[in-house]
């Protein structure tokens, strides 16, 4: 069997497991998942603002949802398995139509690890050409902890990986409606992609905008400042970020985000200037600045830590 058809094959076979559980673990009976329609043919499964636990059910990152003529575009497939079935249960209960694009937008658990339920002959995965190398580098550990806090069994290689790769900028055409996807220099990850409806004018940033969920960095806190600015820039009428509510478009969306980040370089160059060790500056830096964020108890820590770890040897 040649290797594309082997592992579409072994994505069959992982969606019929997973099928076959889901009564057992209770996903059949579980509540159908929210989803508000934010512009003509738009729609957005809105995420609990908490961390990636199984008392949510891994269910806390915005989901979003595209509607051409033809076919439609699925923006990220959620945080678990189950999380993707509901989705999928979602997206049937609203079009008839074909899915013909699953886009995954960086990667993070909370965002892909529902990709099976949307394994199909027609269906096509989309991510940022790096999202591979950095998914293959988390994978263990992410299906680790689904076995672990979530009870939930894949086996090694039997995720669902994209094969369309983005470098810079691609349109998906869904018959009457051309969404535009982008890729970003190193930022809130090394492989994030953003997904524009020029139709509606409404941006996917995932999680480029964090909204009352703290910012979190695996990537680079001056890279992600400098794509916020272009970001600013879209044309965009609604903005919907990767945790938190969907906003109005414009530069004013962006500032709670910018404002922290800010905070976190100008007080980590302090402490490295005044020669701080890294334990003094995670106990003081940016303190004050995260307080407003939800799970900052969580997240602010790492954070000074990621950027006390790229600042350190800044000329």
């Amino acid at each position: 069997m040649r290797p594309a058809l082997h592992r579409y094959a072994t994505a069959l076979l992982l969606a019929a497991l997973l099928h076959g559980v889901t009564a057992a673990q209770g996903v059949a009976d579980a509540p159908r998942l929210g989803v508000a329609e934010i512009a003509p043919g738009v729609y957005v499964h809105a995420g609990l603002v908490e961390d990636w636990l199984p008392g949510n059910g891994g269910d806390v990152a915005n989901l979003g949802l595209v509607v051409g003529s033809r076919c439609v575009a699925v923006i990220d497939s959620g945080g678990t398995p189950q999380v993707g079935q509901r989705w999928r249960a979602a997206i049937e209960r609203i079009t008839r139509l074909p899915v013909c694009f699953v886009i995954n937008t960086h990667a993070h658990p909370d965002h892909v690890l529902g990709n099976a339920a949307f394994v199909g002959p027609d269906t096509r995965f989309v991510a940022s050409a790096k999202f591979n190398a950095a998914m293959a580098a988390r994978e263990p550990y992410f299906l680790n902890a689904l076995a672990r806090d979530f009870g939930v069994s894949v086996a090694p290689g039997a995720m669902v990986h994209p094969t369309l790769a983005v470098d810079g900028t691609r349109e998906l055409d869904l018959g009457d409606r051309v969404i535009v996807l982008q890729t970003w220099p190193t930022a809130h990850t090394d492989n994030d992609l953003t997904v524009y409806d020029p139709t509606s004018r409404t941006l996917f940033t995932s999680d480029l905008l964090f909204v009352q969920h703290i910012p979190v960095i695996d990537g680079s806190l001056l890279g992600w400042l400098a794509t916020m600015q272009q970001l600013a820039k879209v044309d965009a009428a609604r903005i919907v970020p990767g945790h938190g509510p969907t906003l109005a478009g414009g530069p004013d969306a962006w500032k709670p985000q910018q404002a922290y980040l800010e905070a976190l370089l100008r007080e980590t160059r302090a402490a490295l200037k005044a020669r701080k060790t890294l334990p003094q500056a995670v106990d003081t830096v940016g303190i004050q600045a995260a307080t407003p964020w939800q799970l900052a108890e969580r997240f602010h820590r790492r954070n000074v830590t990621a950027a006390f770890a790229e600042l350190e040897w800044e000329d």
